[in-house]
């Protein structure tokens, strides 16, 4: 969008029209010794200098590398339908529906949204989103805090660390407890989970498949969780959702997940999406918008926002939530990318993705030295240890074009040598091949 600066008359009148004889009287208000003394601005450069300035500098960016990171985000590919749709002017440059009888598309749209999540996730209601996956995971605890009056919180360690980081940040000054359940060799330690569920647990949260790539099932973990009336809440992975039991199937209160790789771009890490969605029971838990359906007097359908407990409708300390704004736009992404795919285009997309990592973990595995570092079913990401320290490993394959994966050390203290691996559907056999003779040669 193009900037066009505002003439002098114009601002004369803008001043006239307020009652104050120049911008500096906008200012009166503030202190000389509270105002900034200096401003380190560059000169003034044309439209056409400006364009170059940045062009040069995107072209800084490194975009051809082949990449195998995951850890929570993945380069799924994107139909063209996803950008040619969302990016018309009526959903582009939408705000929000407060008046519903001139935002019946914006509502309709977010309520096919919420209809799609909530059957892949085989749940009963879903919001109109947050900001991304871990907002909504800490939405969701909050949920459990209020409806059941505790403060305990359980985690498993096999959670997404980068979650587990945004769980400390937002609930620094809140008095809760945390208790966190190691993992076992990167598999979430079902039995002490269940053991750590007492009397007192508010919420216990956990991720399928987990952090490490291993799927669980934790429907006997959820049933140990509704006899101690606590709440159940699990982060999903959505392409892989669409084979993998549902967190409704296993008995989930509350399920949650990043939605961007469901027609988001990796973007440089945003902005993304939060999915969430709980059964009818926690609904009125629920933070943010939820739209709904209806019929308006002559009986003809309509949409409407419904069950608002925001800070900008109620008394703040009555709000589910003082982090206010959604991502409607990314949501719509989401819901082209899977009316775009269909079921049977996200199955084919999930499966390829696991294939993929299968093929690639044989391949990988088959190097002297590096190992599996969990046992059981993993999906379309797998961990594995190397002779040496992974850092040093990614460094070496970044430089020459290939991102081998994301290093466990970083949030992991005791494995400075586990490599997390992630394959999609956009993973070649080729890529594999060549990542694994350049894994090899990089062990030597």
């Amino acid at each position: 969008m193009p900037y066009v600066p505002h003439t002098e008359d114009e601002v004369r009148e803008m001043l006239a029209t307020i009652g104050v004889d120049s911008i500096d009287d906008l200012f009166a208000e503030i202190k000389e010794e509270m105002r900034p003394q200096s401003f380190d601005l560059p000169e003034g450069l044309s439209e056409m200098e400006v364009l170059a300035k940045l062009e040069g500098m995107a072209d800084k960016n490194v975009t051809n590398r082949v990449s195998f990171l995951g850890a929570g985000f993945y380069d799924h590919y994107i139909p063209a339908a996803v950008d040619a749709l969302t990016m018309r002017g009526e959903f582009y440059t939408a705000y929000t529906p407060y008046q519903p009888e001139s935002s019946q598309g914006t509502l309709q749209a977010i309520f096919e949204y919420q209809t799609a999540v909530c059957r892949l996730l085989g749940m009963d209601c879903a919001n109109a989103s947050v900001y991304d996956g871990g907002t909504a995971l800490y939405e969701s605890l909050m949920m459990a805090v209020r409806k059941t009056k505790r403060r305990k919180i359980i985690v498993s360690e096999a959670l997404n660390p980068i979650y587990r980081v945004m769980l400390g940040s937002y609930t620094s000054n809140l008095d809760l407890e945390f208790v966190t359940v190691p993992h076992k060799g990167g598999m979430t330690d079902i039995e002490g989970l269940k053991a750590a569920i007492d009397n007192e647990t508010a919420a216990l949260l956990v991720q399928n498949p987990n952090f490490f790539g291993s799927i669980n099932d934790f429907t006997e973990l959820f049933n140990a969780c509704r006899e101690a009336k606590a709440v159940s809440i699990i982060s999903s992975y959505p392409v892989l959702q669409s084979l993998l039991k549902t967190p409704g199937s296993m008995g989930a209160d509350i399920a949650v997940a990043e939605g961007q790789s469901l027609g988001l771009p990796l973007s440089f890490g945003g902005p993304y999406l939060g999915i969430m969605t709980c059964t009818k029971k926690m609904v009125r838990q629920m933070p943010g918008r939820i739209a709904g359906r209806t019929v308006d007097s002559e009986g003809r359908t309509g949409y409407v926002l419904t069950l608002q407990a925001r800070e900008q409708h109620i008394r703040r300390q009555k709000a589910t939530s003082n982090i206010c704004s959604n991502q409607s736009l990314c949501a719509l992404r989401a819901l082209v990318h899977m009316c775009a795919l269909g079921e049977l285009g996200m199955k084919r997309a999930a499966r390829l993705s696991i294939e993929r990592a299968h093929i690639c973990a044989e391949r990988l595995t088959a190097i002297d030295g590096v190992e599996m570092l969990t046992q059981g079913p993993f999906g379309n990401e797998f961990a594995i240890t190397l002779p040496v320290n992974a850092f040093d490993v990614i460094a070496k394959l970044t430089d020459r074009g290939f991102v081998p994966g994301f290093p466990l050390g970083k949030y992991y203290d005791d494995l400075e040598n586990g490599l997390l691996v992630a394959c999609t559907e956009k993973t070649s056999e080729e890529q594999i091949g060549i990542f694994a003779e350049m894994l090899k040669g990089a062990l030597k």
